[in-house]
């Protein structure tokens, strides 16, 4: 055989060699294809996809909040906005705090109470307000995976606590009420302080799982939460695969955090009201509403919006509509229930004017 052949059957064979490489990267690249477009279509229609195809959609480092973007002119009044009401939360549950612990007429289990309903209030809004105020002013809206998933896991705890001191709150008003006599024994300090402790701790435990299960679930698609903090319900909605068991778990714990202590209390306040109303003098019957009613219009506001955001079906959740019903939870009381048990209270207006006598004193 001589050099020509040996050059053109080189020549041949290096020819098939580039026409089989083509293939293979064709056949390769309709495979990719293919697979891309079976996630696609199984993410839309809410199916599960085997683990393989789900590791390299599964590996966020970071969320994005929108927050209020859709509303961009807006930015700077509502970063001066919040900051306004940050400022009124912190400054005005921490002087009922002054003055439940340093005024020697509110030493009784309901400033107690009211006391560490004002500290919550304050650890509350400090989840969520300072990452809001960073998002606006800063026009950086990312938040990594790790501190959404923390936001959310202090969120919880806190909210369940708040949930708890609202209930022991309305059973502290039902002893003091239907069974005065009793009172200074069943609401004694060490049982107050059990109770208050019981209620800081309950959440921790159950939110710890609760929190890891929901980070644990498999991340696709879309990494923008429209929202402006790491709730519940927008971090599940970009979940891929089944979300079933999850959202289950969702109406479980609501179901006991949320629905069973909102129960307990109104079935408190039906007993309070028809003790009141048995009351001879009209004196004692306006005493005994003014100090219920606030408590009343605080447990109105938290746990109607709560119970709205949790307990709809997900069919039925819109962010606008979730973005307004937690401003509710999350701002809106907490900035109002100074005012709202201030107003309503004269002891804690008369230990208001003390305070501020003692300190024009100095």
């Amino acid at each position: 055989m001589d050099k020509f052949q040996v050059s053109e059957r080189c020549l041949k064979w290096k020819t098939k060699f580039k026409k089989a490489k083509n293939l293979l990267n064709k056949d390769y690249e309709l495979w990719q294809n293919k697979a891309e477009i079976e996630f696609i279509w199984a993410f839309h229609n809410g199916s599960t996809l085997p683990t393989h195809q789900l590791k390299n959609h599964s590996t966020l480092v970071e969320f994005i909040l929108l927050g209020f973007s859709d509303i961009p002119n807006l930015q700077g009044f509502l970063f001066g906005m919040f900051l306004i009401i940050y400022l009124i939360i912190v400054m005005s549950n921490s002087l009922i705090i002054i003055i439940t612990t340093t005024d020697p007429s509110l030493q009784t289990p309901m400033y107690f109470f009211l006391g560490n309903f004002s500290f919550l209030e304050i650890c509350y809004v400090s989840v969520t307000l300072p990452r809001l105020l960073t998002n606006l002013y800063r026009q950086d809206k990312s938040i990594s995976f790790m501190a959404c998933a923390t936001q959310m896991y202090f969120f919880l705890v806190l909210g369940v606590t708040e949930c708890f001191i609202l209930t022991v709150m309305a059973y502290d008003r039902y002893v003091a009420i239907c069974n005065p006599l009793l009172y200074p024994l069943i609401m004694n300090s060490s049982f107050c302080i059990q109770l208050a402790a019981g209620c800081w701790v309950s959440g921790v435990p159950v939110h710890i799982g609760f929190t890891y299960w929901i980070f644990s679930l498999p991340f696709c698609g879309s990494n923008v939460l429209d929202h402006f903090f790491c709730d519940i319900p927008p971090v599940v909605t970009l979940a891929c695969g089944d979300t079933f068991k999850i959202e289950i778990l969702i109406y479980v714990i609501a179901l006991f955090v949320v629905t069973i202590p909102f129960l307990l209390i109104l079935g408190s306040y039906v007993k309070i009201i028809s003790t009141i109303l048995k009351l001879p003098s009209t004196n004692g019957r306006a005493k005994a509403f003014s100090t219920c009613s606030s408590h009343l219009i605080v447990v109105a506001l938290f746990f109607g919006s709560g119970i709205i955001t949790y307990l709809r079906p997900r069919s039925n959740h819109s962010a606008r509509t979730d973005k307004f019903l937690s401003l509710f939870y999350t701002v809106v009381t907490p900035m109002f229930n100074p005012l709202i048990y201030c107003l309503r209270n004269k002891d804690v207006m008369i230990a208001f004017k003390k305070f501020f006598q003692r300190c024009n004193m100095l």
